[in-house]
């Protein structure tokens, strides 16, 4: 939303985490298609400020977008075809940021609802939205990098972009299915774009109506540091080095999450930076055996055994990496000192 400038982590980002590969675009016929379930949200405040967002269509007459788009609005407007539709109600799940608007006599095409908790890592997706001030909405393409268990789904982390105003916006999967709705982003060139599930929207569609100037709250992402989830916690530790505090938050979240392959990655990686390879490596494998897409885990376990002088073992995993994600396995060969002729 252009009145909103997310600063909820640092910009810059580990270069392997913005690492992509080679991209599945969809058909223009899809990204036509899915343009037309994506609207534009126009509010205004009580204050006289006025802010911008995207929505998507969910159910007859009613779309998803972030609360954090209507929160503290006197009026809200859906623009469809050019056409300014105004907002009767909101359906506010204020902690996981997504509100359903209702619109009545709304003429739109429905999303098809996919599943944010069957995606996999490198799996490609792409947003739709109306970012800033532009006319149509706009597409952008990307893969899945991290997908964190919350609540009964998973906060998405993908590497296709969004810029502000596309809050509310869709994401889709190859097939057009919505599989979660565009949230947040870190600032900086390198960003981490966050995306919420489709499960919590699915939930929330037979929540009671409220009116439109009902008391916002404020999401999860923005209360105190010591309430963030722990994927929130570990990513200043883990740009800063500050690899004593990211070994510190990462020990708690393994023993809060035992099953959740993120929290032994960051776990393994301050112990890698710490030299503490034996038990770097015993975790890396931890994460591969639970998600083996993983590149990240990937990339230190090729380093590990490069440094261990099991050069065969690190060219496994070089192949491995060329079939997930061609950017970290050329940063992988160049750590392990390949020439251009070996890659």
């Amino acid at each position: 939303m252009t009145r909103f400038c997310f600063t909820l982590f640092c910009s810059a980002v580990f270069y392997l985490c913005s690492a992509t590969s080679t991209l599945a675009t969809p058909t223009d016929e899809l990204v036509h298609q899915l343009d037309a379930q994506v609207l534009r949200v126009q509010v205004m405040l009580a204050n006289g400020n006025f802010g911008l967002g995207s929505a998507v269509v969910i159910a007859k007459n009613q779309l998803v977008t972030n609360c954090h788009v209507v929160a503290n609005a006197n009026s809200i407007i859906v623009v469809n075809n050019g056409i300014p539709l105004p907002v009767s109600a909101i359906k506010p799940d204020w902690h996981h940021d997504l509100c359903i608007l209702k619109v009545d006599d709304l003429d739109a095409p429905i999303a098809k609802i996919g599943s944010s908790k069957n995606l996999k890592y490198e799996q490609s997706v792409f947003t739709v939205g109306y970012p800033n001030f532009v006319a149509v909405p706009i597409s952008t393409f990307g893969v899945v990098k991290g997908l964190y268990p919350m609540d009964d789904s998973v906060i998405i982390r993908a590497t296709s972009t969004f810029g502000l105003g596309a809050s509310g916006g869709g994401v889709f999967d190859d097939d057009g299915n919505l599989v979660g709705v565009i949230t947040l982003k870190s600032p900086g060139s390198n960003a981490y774009y966050y995306n919420m599930p489709v499960e919590w929207v699915q939930a929330l569609l037979n929540a009671p109506e409220q009116a439109i100037s009902t008391k916002s709250e404020q999401p999860f992402w923005a209360l105190s540091y010591d309430k963030w989830p722990y994927f929130m916690q570990v990513v200043q530790p883990f740009l800063t080095e500050n690899w004593d505090s990211l070994l510190q938050i990462a020990t708690k979240w393994t023993e809060q999450e035992p099953n959740t392959a993120e929290s032994w990655f960051y776990l393994a990686t301050a112990e890698y930076a710490r030299n503490d390879f034996q038990k770097a490596e015993a975790h890396l494998q931890k994460v591969v055996a639970m998600n083996n897409q993983h590149s990240q885990a990937i990339y230190y376990l090729g380093l590990i055994a490069e440094e261990s002088g099991k050069h065969t073992l690190a060219l496994a995993d070089v192949a491995l990496l060329n079939n997930l994600d061609e950017t970290v396995a050329t940063e992988l060969k160049l750590a392990m000192g390949m020439t251009e002729a070996q890659r």
